[in-house]
């Protein structure tokens, strides 16, 4: 369950508290790693997600990030792509090689049936934090942005490619068994808006991926991105697609081609509710996507009041059904 490493657990707050702030608990490879393994102790999920963070990316690339108690995120906003190439490529990853020695730790201690999922931010969704230098807005600024500087938008998403592709490849090569990109704003878009900052980014990026060796499966996550879904399963490359908490199974069915993998699609907050109405909506899921590969997950991210034998009650009904 994406997020499942985080403040829904006793043991994960207590790991959060030794560390000086966030991105050193990202940045301490034997933290990062204990926060990935935590889950997998607790609940024996089938695959592991590592602990890491979509905006190191632009830490590593010399913008200033911080993350704000009872605020979020913040970074330092950009207005060009040459804002963005302050650092080179070796100085970025060598800044990034703590979360290849997390994956390190990690594959090691994991079970044969366990996968180790490596992941990052795709293109657009940094692109916005990047340019707006923080999260939780309506997005209008970054989209207004790219309508009056389109070529300075596709350059930034450019280096984001390039440099994303080399942290991924890293985690790879440490030991990650699939990779997952999380366009986590992909919602609200127009279909040109959606081609240009979303699919030619992501299949640039898969692209990248590929010329660099990387043959691990790619699972692609656009959050919010309604009809849209089709063209980015036909246009990005990826191997499989995570379905957010809105996406119609039946739609999925008719339209996706057959056979091809999904993830999703719960609700976080019918997962922190509970009672029979969640096991009910759990069966739901699992016979409407029974026709095609199927990974159980969440439509977005664990919420922190969630009880933990609500996630435990999810995985019997999940089990069951696998068997």
């Amino acid at each position: 369950m994406m997020r499942q490493a985080g403040r829904h657990l006793p043991e994960y707050l207590e790991l959060r508290a030794r560390a000086k702030d966030f991105l050193d608990f990202c940045y301490s490879p034997s933290l990062a790693a204990e926060a990935t393994l935590q889950p997998i102790r607790r609940y024996d999920m089938d695959g592991a997600i590592l602990f890491a963070d979509i905006l190191l990316i632009l830490d590593a690339m010399g913008r200033k990030v911080e993350f704000v108690a009872g605020e979020g995120p913040r970074v330092e906003p950009i207005r060009s792509a040459a804002e963005l190439d302050r650092e080179p490529l070796e100085k970025v990853m060598a800044k990034l090689a703590p979360v290849g020695e997390t994956v390190e730790r990690v594959s090691p201690r994991l079970s044969e049936k366990t996968t180790l999922i490596g992941f990052a931010g795709a293109p657009w969704t940094v692109a916005i934090y990047a340019i707006e230098g923080k999260g939780g807005t309506d997005k209008t600024f970054p989209r207004q942005f790219g309508y009056e500087n389109p070529q300075e938008l596709d350059a930034i998403l450019a280096q984001l490619v390039e440099a994303s592709a080399h942290y991924l490849a890293m985690q790879a090569k440490a030991g990650a068994h699939a990779l997952m990109l999380f366009e986590s704003w992909a919602e609200g878009l127009p279909e040109d808006g959606f081609d240009r900052w979303v699919i030619q980014p992501t299949k640039a990026l898969v692209s990248r991926l590929r010329e660099l060796g990387v043959d691990l499966p790619i699972i692609g996550f656009p959050r919010g991105c309604g009809s849209l879904l089709a063209p980015y399963v036909e246009r990005t490359g990826v191997d499989a697609v995570g379905l957010d908490t809105a996406a119609s199974l039946n739609w999925v069915n008719k339209t996706l081609p057959k056979g091809f993998p999904v993830q999703g699609n719960l609700d976080p907050l019918r997962l922190l509710a509970g009672g029979d109405g969640l096991e009910a909506r759990v069966r739901q899921i699992l016979d409407g996507l029974n026709g095609r590969p199927h990974i159980f997950n969440l439509g977005h991210g664990v919420l922190p009041d969630t009880p933990i034998e609500n996630v435990e009650r999810v995985l019997k009904v999940v089990r069951q059904g696998a068997q």
